[in-house]
């Protein structure tokens, strides 16, 4: 797919806010040698062709943290829209609240279980930051 107004090809790829009993977040470091290595993301990856955006999240919590989940446990949130310099990215943003097994950092990746509110003090990727404020709003509504 490309974007004919930029030139960009746009990226389907699809991310997953995983939250524990005590409604913390899973985040993850990008590891070295990746693009924005160092940064800190919700966990997910790429769209496969012929691929639903629920498989292909079921697929990478898999393959990155060694859970299983359901479709019937993604609840979708949001989704970003980012322009980067080389393509264009959307991605939608789950919350998962059910899975099997404990995250385990499978691709070189830190793991780390943070509240809503202080995930703004990790850095991410642009198009990540923006997706905060719908966790914060879900999570820790005001009282």
């Amino acid at each position: 797919m490309s974007d004919k107004a930029s030139g960009r090809r746009l990226l389907l790829v699809v991310a997953c806010a995983l939250v524990d009993a005590d409604g913390r977040v899973l985040i993850a470091q990008r590891p070295e040698g990746k693009a924005l290595a160092g940064l800190w993301e919700f966990p997910g990856g790429k769209v496969e062709p012929g691929e639903s955006p629920e498989a292909a999240l079921i697929r990478e919590l898999a393959e990155e943290l060694g859970i299983v989940t359901w479709e019937s446990c993604l609840a979708p949130l949001t989704f970003a829209s980012h322009a980067y310099d080389d393509f264009h990215l959307l991605m939608p943003l789950f919350v998962c609240r059910r899975f099997e097994g404990i995250p385990a950092a499978r691709e070189g990746q830190a793991l780390k279980w943070v509240r809503p509110k202080a995930l703004r003090d990790f850095p991410m990727p642009p198009a990540d930051a923006p997706l905060i404020a719908h966790l914060i709003d879900l999570l820790q509504p005001a009282r």
